[in-house]
């Protein structure tokens, strides 16, 4: 009833699903990366092996797409602040790890009797490498430790080069070595990567500003995106694997790390097409020729001993000159020892132009194979070592776990304060607190409650599907303030995220009575927001610092939070400090991490902001303004007055930080004692 190899669409992809639900269980009882089972997994069932499948157009579709996808993952998730403070360490290594390994696949192919061209494409593919195992380092949480960042970086400078020459070889059979090629190759390189780094960002920006309402079109926006760059790379004479990295460096700063949609890039790339890339890789291994060919053996040695040599060289090099640990230098070889992309790319060139011979494919392939071994195995090892030692540092109080607090009273901007809301929850064990307070006495609490609940099921929907932990919590009380610093000190919270619509009604201080009073009573930091736009479109953080600031208690974490969600959003740092030390607050912006673009200046007067610098903000800007409350120290007339100038000013969005005080502070009356009721409508402030 079943023929070999299964032609039956259902029974492939049933068979596949199989494969990829086994053969990480048994890696896994074997202590060995799961990834790498997929490979065997391709050995066993593939055409070369029981023939139960074979490499028709359909694994080699989705082969391909899970190929990219593996790219186009690494350019999304490199941390671009950190690549520019790097980028000559990842210049440097990526050289290297191309150079070494060419000159020694070069020299040790021809001294084998190759032919020149032969020899200098053998070793070009020596020289390329494939993100295989970046995975398992973003797993582990160490996607943006400089030995990564420094290998993911140097991506570019390996594949791009192997491709280079890839075309320069195919072109020199063709007797096309003319000026008139090095002309066009050159130039449509510089107008393709022009095209992908203007045009992405422009689309992206209009896209996730006025056409994104749901999960399912952004992610298809996405899809779009990375697969019209990777055909316009053959276009220009390149492979579609540099067209998916250069697209996820360009959509980097619009998909933040903690969101939804990056949790569904990753979710449907790991569970199904990767996996098919790896076991279409599987599937090209032929045991039968190396049994049959005894030169294959040999040829295998030479190519597997010269790249493991190559990459090890250009690791450990670039380890001593730039003072990376031993096991750094370790993962950046588990990372540019795999082989698959421009390997195969070159090697099938090879073959065609009568290069590589049938036993040099096959050498290459058991090159492949027991590369995308050792990269994963190594990983796996390396990256759980410094992930241990990252957290046995030293405790810091700054990098104590927060627990956020998101009062949830409106269904519209949900969406906006929990992205906000998962960028100051970091990276913390804790879950986040989304909190309804329902306003009513005990005639109608339930049906108030009810309301509330529905609230909150929207959020945990939304939570659920950036993978971030919630708690819920519903209060009733007449009184909202009073029922969200219930909350907040039942549930020891340390920051509380808080959206205002911008409407003022009947005599207020800031913001309106109810977060008035919840300034008043509170002594936990508390931020304020007015979002109007998207926050993955923004572009630049401008920070207003009052004068004093660097006097408060909560100054640092102020910092922090503040660096942390500019490194989140991929925007730089433009901060103004109003009548006070400039020396001081930039050596705290500089020493704090992570590490972001900052410009100081130093303002004369309040006069001079609203006068000379408030009118060059623009639409994408995030105005962040250190405040404080009442009373404290830094505390000037003017905060209590700039929320009211923002609400209508140029930019769309603003967020007030009140830093967390010290308890003894007196805010106008002790905390959590009663104050005389100023209650207004819920109007006045939004979620």
């Amino acid at each position: 009833m079943i023929t070999q190899p299964v032609t039956n669409p259902v029974l492939i992809f049933a068979i596949a699903m199989f494969v990829f639900l086994v053969a990480p269980l048994i890696m896994a009882k074997l202590r060995i990366p799961g990834i790498i089972g997929f490979i065997f997994a391709g050995v066993i069932i593939g055409p070369n092996g029981l023939g139960v499948l074979d490499r028709d157009p359909t694994i080699i579709l989705l082969g391909t797409v899970g190929l990219l996808y593996i790219i186009f993952i690494a350019g999304l998730e490199i941390d671009l602040e950190g690549f520019k403070k790097y980028r000559k360490r990842s210049l440097t290594f990526g050289t290297m790890s191309f150079t070494i390994p060419f000159i020694i696949g070069t020299i040790g192919a021809y001294f084998f009797g190759y032919s020149i061209a032969g020899s200098i494409l053998l070793g070009s593919l020596l020289g390329s490498h494939t993100l295989l195992a970046y995975p398992i380092a973003s797993r582990l949480g160490i996607a943006k430790n400089k030995a990564v960042t420094t290998s993911v970086g140097g991506t570019i400078m390996t594949d791009t080069l192997a491709l280079l020459i890839l075309a320069v070889v195919a072109g020199s059979t063709q007797g096309e070595l003319t000026p008139n090629f090095w002309f066009v190759l050159i130039v449509s390189l510089f107008v393709y990567v022009a095209a992908v780094f203007i045009f992405i960002p422009i689309a992206a920006k209009f896209f996730f500003r006025t056409l994104s309402t749901e999960g399912t079109l952004e992610y298809i926006f996405v899809m779009t995106m990375l697969f019209v760059s990777a055909y316009f790379a053959t276009v220009a004479g390149l492979e579609p694997i540099i067209g998916a990295f250069l697209a996820g460096l360009a959509l980097n700063r619009f998909i933040f790390e903690k969101s939804p949609l990056m949790n569904r890039i990753k979710f449907i790339g790991n569970s199904l097409f990767i996996p098919f890339f790896l076991l279409s890789v599987g599937m090209l291994m032929d045991l039968r020729i190396l049994f049959n060919d005894p030169t294959a053996w040999f040829k295998a040695l030479f190519v597997v001993s010269f790249v493991i040599i190559g990459k090890f060289l250009a690791a450990w090099i670039s380890g001593k000159i730039y003072k990376y640990s031993k096991e750094e230098v370790k993962l950046m070889f588990g990372l540019t020892i795999p082989q698959a992309a421009a390997t195969l790319a070159a090697t099938l060139v090879g073959f065609d132009l009568g290069f590589f011979d049938q036993g040099t494919v096959n050498a290459i392939i058991v090159m492949i194979l027991i590369t995308c071994m050792i990269g994963p195995y190594t990983v796996e090892k390396y990256s759980r070592i410094i992930a241990m030692k990252e957290e046995q540092k030293p405790y810091e109080p700054s990098s104590a776990p927060e627990r956020v607090l998101v009062p949830i009273a409106n269904p519209k901007t949900m969406e906006s304060l929990m992205d906000l809301s998962f960028m100051i929850r970091g990276h913390s064990p804790q879950p986040l607190y989304t909190l309804a307070v329902a306003q009513g006495g005990r005639e109608n609490s339930e049906s108030k409650i009810v309301e509330a609940e529905k609230i909150l099921g929207h959020a945990v929907s939304y939570a659920a599907g950036a993978e971030v932990p919630i708690q819920m919590l519903t209060r009733v009380d007449t009184n909202i303030t009073s029922g969200i610093i219930r909350a907040m000190e039942e549930s020891r919270i340390t920051t509380a995220v808080i959206g205002w619509n911008g409407k003022l009604s009947t005599p207020q201080k800031i913001f309106g009575g109810i977060l008035d009073q919840l300034l008043e009573r509170t002594t936990q930091m508390v931020l304020v927001s007015k979002l109007g736009h998207p926050l993955n479109t923004t572009k630049r953080i401008v920070i207003i610092i009052p004068s004093g600031f660097d006097h408060k208690s909560g100054y640092y974490q102020s910092v922090k939070a503040a660096k942390s969600l500019a490194n989140q959003l991929g925007a730089s740092i433009t901060c103004y400090v109003v009548k006070d030390n400039l020396k001081s607050y930039a050596r705290t912006f500089n020493k704090m991490k992570p590490d972001v673009k900052v410009t100081m200046t130093s303002l004369h007067s309040w006069n001079d902001w609203h006068n000379t610098y408030m009118p060059l903000l623009r639409t994408d800007d995030v105005v962040l303004v250190f405040s404080a409350r009442r009373g404290t120290v830094a505390w000037h007339p003017q905060l209590e007055r700039l929320p009211r100038v923002l609400a209508h000013s140029g930019p769309e969005s603003f967020i007030i930080v009140y830093p967390p005080e010290s308890v003894e502070v007196d805010l106008r009356g002790t905390r959590g004692t009663a104050l005389p009721k100023t209650f207004l409508s819920n109007s006045s402030y939004e979620q």
